[in-house]
């Protein structure tokens, strides 16, 4: 996957992630509401959320990318990343944090869309996928908001803190973006 330069959306502004950012990550998968559906857990410290970007943070390994979210104000609002499979398959999985400071004011939907605008525009991939636990409805609503279909369901698939979840997959296509935007 290529390099994508920084970009901004209407609130937001999307930085390459780079280790100074790892303070505050930990911090935010550190806070219970944010690690509920996650499926990492809480980290225990430092070098273990590192270990969890470090495919992120390594320039020699493109297969993943990862942003920092600021607002205009520079506060910490949270992180997307985005995981290349096979070259060949021209798609990518998304996933992203919000602080909890910033829920419920449209920031994950708009840093969703920009994002999907970024990775069909810039990096060219034909499909963008989105996994999320059945009971998280306020990221379901996000996905769905962003224009991403539902196209099934795993069973038991996600190991969380409180034992194993359903899985509802996501996904929007180039062709499908296209058309929304005209």
């Amino acid at each position: 996957m290529k390099e994508m330069p920084d970009f901004e959306s209407e609130r937001l502004q999307f930085y390459a992630l780079k280790a100074s950012d790892l303070h505050s990550i930990h911090e935010l998968y550190s806070i219970l509401e944010v690690a509920q559906y996650n499926t990492i857990g809480i980290p225990k410290n430092l070098a273990a959320t590192r270990r969890v970007l470090s495919a992120r943070l390594d320039s020699s390994d493109r297969t993943e990318l990862g942003w920092v979210l600021r607002d205009k104000d520079n506060q910490f609002v949270g992180e997307m990343g985005l995981k290349e499979a096979a070259p060949r398959f021209q798609k990518a999985e998304i996933s992203y944090s919000i602080h909890p400071d910033f829920w419920n004011q449209g920031f994950a939907s708009e840093a969703l869309k920009r994002l999907l605008q970024q990775a069909f525009d810039v990096l060219h991939l034909h499909r963008i996928e989105a996994g999320v636990a059945v009971a998280n409805a306020a990221s379901i609503r996000v996905l769905e908001k962003a224009g991403m279909q539902r196209e099934g369901r795993h069973r038991d698939i996600l190991p969380l803190a409180w034992g194993w979840s359903d899985n509802f997959s996501y996904a929007l296509l180039a062709s499908d973006f296209q058309n929304k935007k005209g």
